[in-house]
């Protein structure tokens, strides 16, 4: 339930330099905020999301709501105010740091939603993933209905990340142990690549904000890839 936070300029003896003890189970999830450059979120297993800076000894704000595990929270890529979570209790909802209460409750899935993101274009967009094995691509302005349902994973989708270099692609990776490669505004089929280097699960993908078409993921095998796009068979 801790949240640890180092300076990878000291020296060894120096680390961490703060260790935050709030929350009350396991801690899944953290996210900077691009914006306001000090101030970031944690979410976790006690079904709550919290604000912190690092210039507070305690969090600035607890953010209940879901009322089961929280398993991703992410900051609006434009907003400073804004973030979405991701919960075990079926729902992604929209926060605004201005507001006491979630602005937006998303019914995402009928299962745990387990990964949420936005796109970096167009920042109504978000990009779900879900235990019943898809992935979701929903305009938070029309909430009613998904823009996109991807289906082809065989197990549970534990991370969707847009790409930062188009608006409409989209990696993922499962329990399938897979990685994935979207375009959710192909007209025949969404679906890229598939990739299939990790032995366990694949819990870790994102995509480089500095070099276009490297790819990095991680999964229970210990392994951790980094490799182009293009390639066919990555190498960790």
């Amino acid at each position: 339930g801790s949240i640890k936070v180092w300076d990878l300029a000291a020296s060894p003896g120096a680390n961490p330099l703060r260790s935050l003890e709030e929350h009350t189970h396991e801690v899944s999830s953290l996210s900077w905020n691009t914006i306001r450059r000090d101030t970031f979120l944690s979410a976790s297993w006690d079904d709550t999301v919290k604000i912190w800076n690092l210039k507070s000894p305690h969090s600035l704000r607890t953010c209940t709501g879901h009322t089961y595990c929280v398993y991703a929270a992410q900051w609006n890529p434009r907003e400073a105010d804004v973030f979405l979570s991701a919960s075990g209790d079926c729902t992604v909802k929209i926060w605004d740091m201005r507001q006491q209460a979630p602005t937006l409750s998303l019914a995402a899935h009928q299962h745990e939603v387990l990964t949420a993101d936005w796109c970096k274009y167009n920042d109504c967009i978000i990009a779900t993933g879900s235990v019943d094995k898809s992935i979701k691509v929903f305009d938070v302005r029309m909430p009613k209905r998904e823009l996109a349902l991807l289906l082809g994973h065989t197990y549970a989708v534990r991370k969707v990340v847009f790409s930062p270099f188009s608006p409409t692609v989209i990696g993922s990776c499962g329990y399938d142990m897979s990685v994935r490669l979207w375009d959710y505004a192909a007209r025949d089929d969404p679906l890229v690549k598939v990739w299939g280097h990790h032995s366990e699960f694949a819990v870790g993908l994102d995509f480089s904000t500095l070099q276009e078409g490297l790819v990095a993921s991680c999964g229970w095998d210990e392994r951790t890839f980094v490799w182009h796009q293009s390639e066919v068979n990555p190498m960790p």
